[in-house]
Order: C-alpha cells, then structure tokens, then sequence
C-alpha cells in the first residue's frame, strides 16, 4: 500500500505505462504538473526521442488561472506538434487525475488539431 501522496501517483503511473506507448507515428503526450507549473513532451519511446515539448514556462504563455494556462500549454505542444507534422498522439496523464490542469492541457491539445 502506498505510504503517501506521491507513491501512489507512482503505483498509478506504473499501471498507465504498462498499457501505453508512444511511437514516431504517434508519439505519447507526458504531462507533468508541479505545484506552480505544467510541462508537457511529445515522446517516442521507441527511439528514447522527446520530438516537441511546451511548459507554463514558456515566454509565450501570459498568466492567468490554472486551468486557462493548462490550455495554453495544450495549444502550444499542438502547434509544435503541427511543425513537427505529428496529428495523432496517446495520452500519458503521468498517474495524475484527469481534472483540473491535466484536462485543460488535454482539451487544448484538441483544439489544436491534435487526435488522442
């Protein structure tokens, strides 16, 4: 059993990885969300590559609240995704919830013309 917060989200991302895995066609989206910050990379596991990757961090996102960077972040990785001509992409949530910050950057990525 899971002694606090972060070993469970580890038990849970061990299970999620398991399951999915990014290739040069369609690479996996790794979201990693910090307290003050959200990072995401377009990975191919196949090679060890990272191929695109955005963070909060970024010049080009202004701030705001979380969720509405969350989203920032999701049409940024999707406009580099758009560069590196990659369109479809899985989904690694990285043992976080599907809520909040994770969610919007999920939802941006669509927006952005990203297929997960």
């Amino acid at each position: 059993m899971a002694k606090n917060k972060q070993e469970k989200r580890l038990r849970t991302k061990r299970g999620i990885r398991k399951k999915i895995s990014g290739s040069a066609l369609r690479p996996r989206i790794s979201v990693f969300r910090s307290n003050k910050n959200i990072y995401a990379q377009l990975i191919d596991d196949g090679s060890g590559v990272t191929l695109a990757s955005a963070s909060s961090l970024d010049e080009s996102i202004v701030s705001g609240n979380g969720v509405a960077i969350g989203k920032a972040v999701g049409l940024l990785l999707a406009e580099k995704a758009k560069a590196a001509s990659i369109e479809t992409v899985v989904m690694d949530r990285n043992g976080f919830r599907f809520h909040g910050r994770v969610k919007a950057l999920a939802e941006g990525a669509r927006e952005g013309g990203l297929k997960f």
